[in-house]
């Protein structure tokens, strides 16, 4: 199982050049990605007198999140890896891609980001609602967790598939072009059930600047599954241990 691959990494690595190069990649990263996702949804509220939650504004939602998600993940790619998802990173950390200390940096950011870009989509929206994520009428919180946890194993099974299998060659631009459809296309299918987050800072910003927090533990419990459930299955399937690339360990 990779799971015996977890690496903790030194604190130095906290402060090192590299990392948090990789960590500021990460923040703008998130930053781009939810200014454009979550001021999409404002976007549409303003032009339809709040019809978000129509069939056209789940479908301007799905491709405002899948575009951004793309460039997110494409102007990241070289230098944190382009996660842009504290899920992401918690799917590489049980398959020993990254170490404990990287992921507190990368997750640190990763909200920063996500909270900085709620705050200037409040201020430049002239005050307007940044809404958190909730549960559909009629959707239990056991419902969303599982919708939460399927979703999330989609995307982070692609990011494994198209980003992080050794043998995946030279893709280019394939992998933020498949990450950024499987988070549109899971967008389409559970939209309209729990607003389908799969990222948990996603779910944070909005959260902290509105201070709204029902069943928020959903958005966070529910993608960290997902994505080790995910990790576990790729890597010890179809990575294993001969291709597994091992961490440098003269590094930190």
């Amino acid at each position: 199982m990779p799971i015996y691959r977890i690496a903790v990494g030194h604190p130095r690595e906290a402060s090192h050049p590299d990392a948090l190069k990789a960590a500021l990649a990460e923040f703008i990263s998130m930053l781009i990605f939810v200014f454009a996702g979550e001021g999409s949804g404002m976007a549409f509220n303003k032009l339809t007198n709040d019809g978000s939650t129509t069939p056209a504004g789940l479908v301007a939602a799905a491709l405002a999140h899948a575009f951004a998600l793309f460039v997110a993940v494409a102007v990241g790619a070289n230098i944190s890896g382009g996660h842009v998802n504290p899920a992401v990173t918690f799917g590489a950390f049980i398959g020993g891609h990254i170490t404990l200390f990287r992921l507190i940096l990368y997750w640190i950011a990763q909200l920063l980001g996500s909270v900085v870009a709620c705050l200037l989509l409040k201020f430049s929206t002239g005050g307007l609602e940044t809404s958190a994520f909730a549960l559909s009428s009629g959707v239990s919180a056991s419902n969303a967790l599982v919708f939460e946890i399927v979703m999330t194993f989609g995307l982070v099974y692609t990011v494994y598939a198209t980003a992080v299998d050794p043998k995946k060659g030279n893709v280019g631009i394939v992998a933020p072009i498949a990450i950024g459809f499987i988070v549109g296309a899971n967008i389409l299918a559970g939209g309209a059930f729990d607003g389908a987050s799969m990222n948990p800072a996603v779910s944070f910003g909005p959260a902290v600047v509105s201070w709204t927090w029902s069943n928020h533990w959903v958005y966070w419990v529910g993608p960290l599954i997902g994505a080790a459930i995910a990790a576990i299955i790729y890597d010890h399937i179809y990575i294993g241990d001969s291709a597994h690339e091992q961490l440098p360990t003269t590094d930190y």
